[in-house]
């Protein structure tokens, strides 16, 4: 700071890329996206990976929406024998918020890429179990379909992980896990994963301290690398890839007044890196953080593996009534409530479907807004499908000129 303090602004420390750095990072987000028009040295600074992890950092990521995926869970990794989508319903529905969510729509390019399965930070992960998967990255435009996998799983869940290389591309890995069709004594789960980096599957089996199962058919929740999935008997299993071992950790969900009866639940991330799970039902919906338990407090949720403790912590409860008198405009409240999902690294701020209106609560000042997409009011089996919201960061990617 000193040495910008000495160099006049108004001369070459504007011209100078390291000064220019530092002066960026403090410019606030609503006005830093902006300055890319300035000059050819703003746009290369600004667009650069390394400027853009500094920000971040500081800032935080922001992100669009722009739309919501529809999962519809009948043909999903089901048998040969059973049900077949019909040949007018696309495989890969999409809702559209914008007119970047038409352009995507409309592009083609989600057309014979199966179902959809998983998004993190604008990459699609999407095919057709157990053998066939396709990654698409939104933001440079890329399209790869993976190599076929090694192992055979009839029943499964994934998961998609998401970071910048030090060149500052874009890596990612994709997880395979095998789910038991029959309950048994079990406490092993075989994995296979594929590397951006390696091109190659690796297949390694999981072991944990007890007898677990996974949840079939879902995307595991992924915070600060560490992978969640749900497990079945209302537990979470935790598995951390960059520890380099084979182990697998359970944590037993929260239990509060909806826990009996709960219908939906969903994991999500903070602003600050914290998993979130809520659950929700007819009557309301609660939200819970994991956060760590003092070092000298004997009481854990888990330990094994990671000999950290946690503990849940419960940040907000909701009864529907409440949103639905801030509402008037809305005519009708379907009993078919239910919490949708999160928003990226957001603990605030949750998506909720009444019949088919998608609905964004904020849980601070208990409003609602309605959210409008294109298909509204179609022909979608809401019983059985599960809409994920799709975004893409607002990080400006334009090409840097020299």
């Amino acid at each position: 700071m000193e040495r910008i303090k000495r160099i006049n602004v108004n001369g070459s420390a504007l011209n100078c890329d390291d000064i220019l750095h530092e002066i960026l990072l403090r410019i606030p987000p609503s006005t830093i996206t902006k300055l890319i028009v300035v000059s050819k040295i703003w746009l290369r600074v600004i667009c650069s990976s390394s400027f853009r992890q500094g920000y971040t950092r500081r800032w935080g990521q922001s992100f669009r929406l722009v739309g919501f995926f529809v999962c519809n869970f009948l043909y999903l990794g089901r048998p040969r024998d059973g049900y077949r989508r019909p040949r007018w319903e696309p495989a890969l529905p999409f809702l559209s918020t914008c007119r970047e969510g038409d352009d995507l729509k409309h592009s083609g390019i989600l057309k014979s890429r199966g179902y959809f399965i998983d998004s993190s930070k604008g990459i699609i992960l999407s095919g057709f179990h157990p053998k066939t998967y396709y990654v698409y990255n939104a933001v440079s435009k890329q399209k790869y379909q993976l190599p076929e996998p090694q192992q055979f799983y009839k029943v499964l869940c994934m998961a998609l992980i998401v970071e910048e290389c030090l060149d500052g591309d874009t890596c990612y890995k994709v997880i395979r896990a095998r789910c038991e069709c029959k309950l048994k004594e079990r406490n092993t789960v075989s994995i296979e994963t594929y590397s951006s980096n390696t091109g190659k599957w690796k297949q390694s089996t999981l072991m944990c301290s007890t007898s677990f199962a996974l949840r079939p058919r879902t995307a595991a929740m992924v915070v600060g690398g560490v992978v969640h999935w749900f497990a079945i008997w209302g537990k979470l299993a935790i598995y951390d890839p960059r520890l380099g071992d084979r182990y697998i950790a359970l944590i037993r969900l929260p239990t509060g007044v909806l826990t009996r009866e709960h219908e939906e639940s969903v994991l999500g991330e903070s602003s600050d890196g914290v998993l979130l799970y809520g659950q929700s039902n007819n009557i309301g919906v609660e939200i819970w953080m994991l956060v760590k338990e003092p070092e000298d407090n004997n009481s854990s949720i888990y330990c094994n593996c990671t000999r950290v403790k946690y503990k849940w912590v419960l940040r907000w409860r909701l009864n529907f009534k409440v949103l639905w008198k801030q509402m008037p405009s809305l005519s009708t409240h379907s009993k078919e409530t239910q919490l949708l999902s999160f928003l990226p690294q957001n603990s605030t701020s949750v998506f909720i479907r009444s019949g088919w209106n998608i609905l964004l609560c904020d849980l601070q000042t208990k409003t609602v807004e309605i959210v409008n997409y294109q298909g509204r009011g179609g022909s979608i089996s809401w019983e059985s499908s599960k809409i994920v919201p799709y975004f893409l960061p607002s990080w400006p990617h334009a090409p840097c000129a020299s």
